[in-house]
């Protein structure tokens, strides 16, 4: 009895190491590692370890809530599994080598306030999901391959203080939205193919007067920071 009574305690002990976040929280850690080549990252995840001394992950209450795996050599698809992270806040997975398009499912995540792919292959749409994102405070697709118009629900990111999408294949008008977001500090949309850059250029202008246009920057030393296109006849 007295061994029984030992054998439980230990399972007991180890289901209690092992099973900190919840099973789909779990299940979506494990789809990004096998869907990004985990096994060829620079600092791999031991998934036989506890989830919270996997490189880049922290845990907070028994979720996860923030993945930063800069320069570590992703190279696949996200995996839409990711919605089950539900407390997720940070999403920094910039300068690996991520393809696909961007899942829909990102608009579930509620908590998120940092979504971070920088210099990635992405590939399609932002999806309008995005605009779903109450708590973001910062979006950054910049140096990506990502085509088509920004969608108008972004206009609904009311904590919105970061918008980078630089270096893509974007096109059509900017949500005239976006530049009334009282809370932007970054507005980064150069190198695409908007066609009403001047008129988000007014709307910007007319709510930062801390800010002057100097050829495609608007006074990068102030708190303000705004790379926007303009014509061959402002430059």
């Amino acid at each position: 009895m007295k061994r029984l009574l030992t054998i439980l305690f230990a399972l007991t002990f180890i289901t209690q190491v092992f099973a900190q976040i919840p099973a789909s929280e779990m299940q979506a850690m494990k789809d990004l590692y096998q869907s990004t080549q985990g096994d060829s990252w620079n600092q791999k995840w031991d998934l036989n370890q506890p989830i919270e001394d996997w490189a880049g992950v922290t845990v907070t209450n028994n979720h996860v809530t923030e993945i930063r795996m800069l320069f570590n050599n992703l190279n696949g698809e996200l995996p839409s599994s990711l919605e089950q992270l539900t407390e997720l806040k940070v999403l920094e997975l910039s300068f690996n080598k991520i393809s696909g398009t961007l899942p829909t499912t990102l608009g579930n995540l509620q908590k998120l306030e940092l979504l971070a792919l920088n210099g990635n292959n992405l590939t399609g749409e932002i999806p309008s999901s995005i605009g779903n994102l109450n708590s973001l405070k910062q979006l950054h697709v910049s140096s990506n391959r990502l085509s088509g118009t920004v969608p108008a629900s972004l206009e609904n990111l009311e904590q919105l203080e970061i918008f980078n999408v630089f270096d893509n294949n974007l096109y059509g008008s900017l949500p005239a939205g976006l530049g009334k977001l009282r809370t932007l500090k970054e507005f980064m949309v150069a190198e695409n193919n908007f066609v009403n850059s001047n008129e988000i250029s007014t709307i910007l202008l007319s709510n930062s007067a801390n800010m002057s246009l100097e050829g495609k920057v608007l006074n990068p030393s102030s708190k303000s920071i705004i790379a926007i296109e303009t014509s061959d006849d402002d430059n």
